[in-house]
């Protein structure tokens, strides 16, 4: 087991601590590092926060199955990590944040190989999205990171611009969400 953040989501309040299993970050038989996770979702954080320059900024993540996510999914944009080296491109890697945070601005998602390597940006998901349920107002970004969840061995980690919510989605359902500007995991 490990402790994501300190955050423990199902109590009432919500407590300091939030236990999860190796299998909850296990994609097809692959251990997604904690690392690489945390990491994905600290920058979504803050970008929730932050915005950049000013602006809010909406952005999606997608880390497991890297193959299967780029199957289903096509370039909006020139890819912006291609031709570096695997080094230059670990989302654990400080120097890499504030590039991300930039890239973010830009519609399509991130896709992170499940050991941390940003294979893309810019990337529309076409995931089939039948059968995915989610709350009413929730948009396109979020429909996209349940089906990609779904069709692919992926953990999905998106930004609201509108409310700053970061929302993590597993097998096409929503397991945690975050308001960063109040500091609460549910």
């Amino acid at each position: 087991q490990v402790v994501l953040f300190g955050l423990r989501p199902h109590d009432n309040p919500p407590v300091n601590q939030y236990t999860i299993t190796r299998s909850d970050l296990t994609l097809h038989g692959s251990f997604v590092g904690l690392n690489p996770f945390e990491q994905t979702i600290q920058l979504a954080v803050e970008i929730a926060r932050e915005g950049r320059e000013g602006n809010p900024v909406g952005s999606l993540f997608v880390v497991g199955d890297a193959q299967k996510v780029l199957e289903a999914s096509r370039p909006l944009i020139l890819n912006p990590f291609q031709g570096y080296s695997e080094d230059k491109r670990r989302i654990t890697d400080p120097n890499l944040a504030e590039t991300v945070k930039e890239i973010a601005q830009i519609d399509g998602a991130f896709v992170i190989r499940h050991d941390g390597v940003i294979l893309s940006a810019g990337r529309y998901l076409d995931a089939p999205a039948k059968g995915i349920k989610l709350p009413k107002g929730l948009g396109t970004r979020h429909l996209a990171a349940a089906a990609i969840s779904k069709a692919a061995e992926a953990i999905a980690i998106t930004v609201s611009s509108s409310t700053r919510t970061v929302r993590i989605f597993r097998k096409g359902k929503i397991v945690m969400q975050s308001s960063p500007l109040r500091g609460l995991w549910i």
